[in-house]
C-alpha cells in the first residue's frame, strides 16, 4: 500500500495463475475488498441480534430458532455472504445481519421492545432504510421526509434540487419537534440526524 497524501494505492498480486486466469476470461471491471479484521461480535452486537430476532419470532409466528435461521438466509440472498454461525461470526459480519434485521423489521413493520436506532450498530444506514421505507427514525411510525438542511423561503420547492441537501425520515410528531428546537438540540436529544 503506498500513501499518496489524500488517497492510496492498493495493489493485490494473484500468485495463482489459474485464478488471475479466470479474471481476465471474465473480463471482470469491478472487484470487491474484503477486510477481515479477526474481532468476533461482541456482547452488544449478540444482545441486539437476539433482541431483534426475537421481536421478530413474535411477529412471524415461527420459533426464535426457526426465525434465526430463516433470517441468516435473507441475509445470506441479500448480500452473498457464505452461511456463518453467531457464535463466532465477525463484528463485520454481525453489524451486516443487525442492518438485515433492521430493514425486515422497518419494511414489514414488526414491533419491537425498544427503539431500532437503539439497536442499530451503523446509523448512517439505518437512517437510510428509515428512508427508504418512510419510516420514522425516532419511533418507527410511518413518516415524512424531513429537510435538516433547509431549502430556505422564496426557493420554489417544486423546481429547487435537493439531492444533495440532508433529510432525515420522521413521523408528524417529531417533524414538528425538530421545526421547534432545531436540528442541533434535536440531534443531541435523540441521536440521529439528516443525511444525503
Amino acid at each position: 500500500m503506498r500513501d499518496n497524501g489524500s488517497s492510496a494505492d492498493l495493489v493485490v498480486r494473484i500468485n495463482n495463475s489459474n485464478l488471475a486466469a479466470v479474471i481476465m476470461d471474465k473480463q471482470a471491471t469491478d472487484v470487491m475488498l474484503q477486510i477481515v479484521d479477526g474481532r468476533t461480535l461482541s456482547p452488544d452486537q449478540r444482545r441486539k441480534i437476539y433482541a431483534t430476532l426475537r421481536d421478530i419470532s413474535l411477529y412471524t409466528g415461527y420459533t426464535p430458532e426457526e426465525t434465526k435461521e430463516v433470517m441468516k438466509y435473507v441475509h445470506i440472498t441479500l448480500t452473498g455472504s457464505d452461511y456463518f454461525s453467531l457464535s463466532d461470526c465477525s463484528m463485520d459480519l454481525a453489524r451486516s445481519f443487525i442492518n438485515t434485521l433492521t430493514d425486515f423489521c422497518l419494511e414489514h413493520g414488526v414491533i419491537t421492545s425498544d427503539l431500532l436506532s437503539d439497536r442499530t450498530d451503523d446509523i448512517d444506514v439505518y437512517l437510510h432504510q428509515c428512508l427508504k421505507h418512510g419510516k420514522c427514525a425516532v419511533c418507527g411510525r410511518r413518516g415524512e421526509t424531513h429537510h435538516w438542511d433547509t431549502i430556505g423561503m422564496g426557493n420554489n420547492r417544486k423546481r429547487y434540487d435537493d439531492t444533495s441537501n440532508r433529510k432525515i425520515c420522521l413521523c408528524r410528531m417529531h417533524h414538528t419537534i425538530a421545526h421547534q428546537k432545531g436540528v442541533k438540540d434535536f440531534q443531541r436529544d435523540y441521536h440521529v440526524y439528516g443525511i444525503v
